[in-house]
């Protein structure tokens, strides 16, 4: 028989529920630490590409003037291609910051706006990578030509890799928002993808004197 006491408690069981189904899905997901679980994940990845880069960049190092036979740097490179390339990427940091800024004030026009010129600033550079290596190739200096070529294909190969994987990233969620998918309780979605951004561009920023400017005036 049931009790009234019974009846109370499945009633407030059933009311929980429905309330638990009502209710919108949580977008953040929060740990025992005052950050979110993906900001956590994303902020971990990049401490350790942090070290996966200093590895390579001091390995270029140690490489660096040791080869015995060319071409070298000062055969190849065109630091007036690679110096406006660099500029792209990093006005792309300020276009990305741009288009979060329209997503966290929910105005859509805004976002699609300069999350556009990202992905193209994006795509400009690798593109201008894809040609620099053609180039380079075509002159002579293949992967295994010789210690300066190997060092340097793996180091801003690697790099140009991570930026085509963030370009692909940003394009993902510009798509979203064009189908009106990132409103600005969904802002984190670009935000985790903008700080991936902003790291491919740190990095760079020291790849560029490293690998560019120090090589030529060695």
């Amino acid at each position: 028989m049931p009790t009234p006491h019974n009846t109370e408690a499945a009633a407030t069981m059933t009311t929980a529920v429905i309330d638990h189904h009502d209710a919108p899905e949580h977008e953040e997901h929060h740990s025992s630490m005052p950050i979110d679980n993906r900001k956590l994940a994303i902020w971990t990845f990049i401490g350790s590409e942090c070290l996966f880069f200093a590895s390579l960049i001091s390995t270029f190092l140690v490489y660096r003037g040791q080869s015995l036979k060319g071409p070298g740097p000062k055969d190849i490179f065109s630091v007036p291609l690679v110096t406006f390339g660099t500029a792209v990427l990093l006005f792309s940091s300020f276009f990305v910051v741009m288009a979060l800024n329209g997503a966290q004030e929910g105005n859509r026009k805004k976002l699609i706006t300069w999350l556009s010129l990202t992905v193209l600033a994006g795509c400009f550079f690798i593109g201008m990578q894809v040609y620099e290596f053609s180039h380079f190739y075509h002159e002579g200096m293949g992967y295994t030509t010789n210690l300066f070529s190997a060092s340097f294909y793996t180091l801003t190969g690697f790099h140009g890799t991570h930026v085509a994987i963030g370009t692909l990233w940003l394009a993902t969620v510009l798509k979203d928002a064009i189908k009106g998918n990132v409103p600005k309780e969904k802002a984190l979605n670009l935000e985790l993808a903008a700080l991936y951004w902003h790291f491919v561009d740190v990095v760079w920023i020291i790849i560029f004197p490293v690998v560019y400017l120090m090589s030529l005036g060695s």
